[in-house]
């Protein structure tokens, strides 16, 4: 069966940026709870729609934004750090530029527990904080959309 063309390409076996399907669906099917780093209460923004799909689908989202923290994005309070956040994350997705990401590190590692894993956005990457991050046993996914996968490969409920 041919994915559709909107979609993209469909990725069955592992590459540097992201393990195989099958574990990706197994990940999005298990995580409950996704923190996102850089949220945007800007309607339009990738920063805004992607986790508002997601918590459309049902998932537990918290916005990561100091100029949001006090305020609410997706039903929730947002925070200012991830060492704010006053329940564990599955998930952290990264809405940040890649020269950012490095600065989020040092957060994302002292998370406890820790993530199961950090999904950095499509157009993103940052291949030392992703080797760090694999080292210590943390999934990453990198340079691809989380809204773009999910629907790919778990479809969009309620659809």
């Amino acid at each position: 069966m041919e994915p559709d063309a909107a979609d993209g390409p469909r990725h069955a076996h592992a590459t540097p940026d992201a393990p195989p399907d099958q574990e990706l669906e197994r990940l999005l099917a298990e995580v409950r709870t996704i923190a996102v780093i850089g949220a945007s209460a800007r309607e339009g923004r990738p920063a805004n729609y992607v986790p508002a799909y997601l918590r459309e689908q049902g998932y537990d989202v918290v916005g990561v934004n100091p100029t949001a923290a006090g305020g609410t994005l997706f039903g929730q309070p947002a925070v200012a750090t991830l060492a704010e956040l006053d329940r564990p994350v599955d998930l952290v997705n990264v809405f940040r530029r890649d020269a950012d990401i490095p600065g989020h590190l040092d957060d994302i590692l002292a998370l406890e527990p820790r993530p199961r894993a950090v999904w950095i956005q499509l157009g993103l990457r940052n291949d030392a904080v992703a080797a760090r991050l694999r080292a210590e046993g943390i999934t990453v996914v990198q340079d691809r959309c989380l809204m773009v996968e999910h629907r790919r490969l778990l479809g969009v409920v309620g659809a």
